[in-house]
């Protein structure tokens, strides 16, 4: 029986185990992927830590991939053998609950969640659900593709969903794995595009990246210099911390937007002037050709390093204590 390299985790809180699989077969509605190359993306942790209730073990972790259809099961029309494509965090949906029905796939009821549901991708081959599947451009390289369809998808759509208008200004909170992309995707979109972080060390990439403006929370207060500007229409929150998501509401101009992680606010701040806190769960497949196609229309690209598959534990070292620039990408041998 053919057999694949992958990368397991056999128990939560467990190491990354380099092991021989059969190379598995898709079922109904399903694909099968040649992974070229997959994210690693801090929401791997729910697998590598156990963080996912009831979930079982060993698991393949990866929910940024990128590579080509190998097989497809019974009843798959739309996707054929060579076709470049990827899966994102979203894995597919049940199409029979309330919200299937109405065509919002993204908050099906029973939604599958790629390597929460089945293996991800940290393999040279994986199984996805047929609707779970993007096409993507030639343009885009694997090792490019493969952290848009996750830190893409999430800075992408919750911009595009905000309700900014071209010349509004937006502001982006952290330059970091998500935040990097989310500056080039405002600057794109047509906003009048604000980086804030922390360090003079940071602002030339802010600028290269397409920042017009750069906030240095070490030296300035950046709620002050928001409003000085006649506030944020939309502030994207991409740094994992509470605290400095909170103290960023008042920079909100009225009647604007804070898509965000959960954070503490009073009432008062966004009641007079009726702000509004905003959350973009990813998206579907088809976001994530929005995003993919976007991405090569516009220049944008992520920066990333890439580590061979066997390296997977040194690449998770690296991006979880932040010394990855700023995606960390596992590729495939041939």
């Amino acid at each position: 029986m053919p057999t694949m390299k992958a990368m397991q985790i056999s128990k939560p809180k467990g190491n990354f185990e380099l092991v021989e699989r059969p190379i598995p077969e898709p079922g109904r509605m399903q694909v099968r992927i040649k992974v070229d190359a997959c994210g690693v993306c801090h929401s791997d942790i729910l697998v590598k830590e156990g963080l996912w209730p009831g979930l079982p073990y060993p698991r393949i972790p990866g929910h940024e991939v990128a590579g080509r259809i190998d097989s497809a099961g019974a009843d798959v029309t739309q996707w054929k053998p060579g076709q470049r494509v990827g899966v994102g965090w979203h894995g597919g949906h049940d199409f029979t609950c309330d919200a299937c029905r109405r065509g919002d796939f993204i908050l099906c009821a029973n939604e599958k969640i790629t390597s929460l549901s089945f293996d991800g991708g940290y393999a040279e081959y994986m199984i996805a659900p047929a609707e779970a599947v993007a096409a993507i451009p030639d343009d885009l390289s694997p090792a490019d593709a493969a952290p848009l369809m996750c830190a893409g998808i999430t800075t992408y759509n919750s911009l595009r969903n905000a309700g900014g208008r071209a010349g509004d200004t937006v502001a982006i909170q952290g330059i970091g794995g998500l935040g990097h992309l989310g500056i080039q995707y405002a600057r794109q979109m047509g906003f009048r595009t604000v980086a804030i972080g922390r360090g003079a060390d940071k602002e030339a990439l802010a600028k290269k990246l397409g920042a017009h403006i750069y906030l240095d929370t070490d030296t300035v207060n950046p709620v002050e210099a928001l409003q000085k500007l006649g506030g944020a229409q939309i502030i994207l929150a991409t740094a994992p911390d509470a605290r400095s998501i909170s103290t960023l509401v008042d920079g909100v101009a009225r009647g604007g937007k804070m898509p965000n992680d959960p954070f503490s606010i009073s009432a008062s701040q966004i009641i007079m002037p009726r702000r509004n806190v905003q959350g973009w769960p990813s998206g579907t497949a088809k976001d994530s050709e929005d995003t993919l196609q976007f991405s090569v229309l516009t220049g944008v690209r992520p920066m990333i390093e890439k580590f061979p598959l066997e390296k997977a534990a040194e690449a998770w070292e690296q991006m979880i204590t932040g010394k990855v620039r700023f995606r960390a990408v596992l590729t495939m041998g041939k």
